[in-house]
């Protein structure tokens, strides 16, 4: 798992996924997926420019206060299994909401060695609170970020068991 940033606007995530592209593509983008791995709230996509992306809370969220849908966006380009553009904003609460939208590309390459780069470019301009929180470390009171989620995403797709 790598990790690059310029700290004023960009933060690039990498791991490399023992798994083909397609696979990767749906467990980011089908929330029966999205529900096993990492915060474990499934994700909603239409999947088309203009569409909507919705990110629930899980019941145990949602007893400690965060609403329904705890992260949204819309999509911007979507390019089957290999990118998807979209913007991205926390709801946790009104300071994380009024911070704004941000703009997040997945990208999935395939190696030809039987694995697939996967790549999280989120830019960030201007918005501290969700940089500081997509690179967090992973901790049990609910921090992990970007570099948990794709770890996570790794473990389930060539275990088919998630890490926690």
């Amino acid at each position: 798992m790598s990790t690059t940033t310029d700290p004023a606007t960009t933060k690039i995530f990498e791991i490399y996924i023992k798994a083909p592209a397609s696979e990767i593509w749906t467990a980011i983008t089908d929330p029966e997926w999205t529900a096993r791995y990492g915060y474990k709230g499934p994700s909603q996509y239409e999947l088309r420019p203009g569409g909507a992306f919705r990110a629930h809370a899980t019941p145990g969220m949602r007893e400690m206060g965060l609403p329904d849908v705890v992260v949204d966006g819309e999509v911007l380009e979507v390019d089957p299994p290999r990118k998807l553009v979209q913007t991205y904003r926390f709801l946790f609460n009104e300071e994380t909401k009024a911070e704004g939208f941000s703009r997040l590309t997945w990208e999935i390459n395939e190696t030809g060695a039987g694995f697939c780069r996967v790549t999280i470019t989120h830019e960030l301009e201007g918005l501290p609170g969700m940089a500081g929180a997509v690179s967090s470390k992973f901790n049990e009171q609910g921090g992990g970020g970007w570099g948990w989620i794709l770890s996570d995403l790794k473990s389930l797709l060539e275990t088919g068991k998630a890490m926690a």
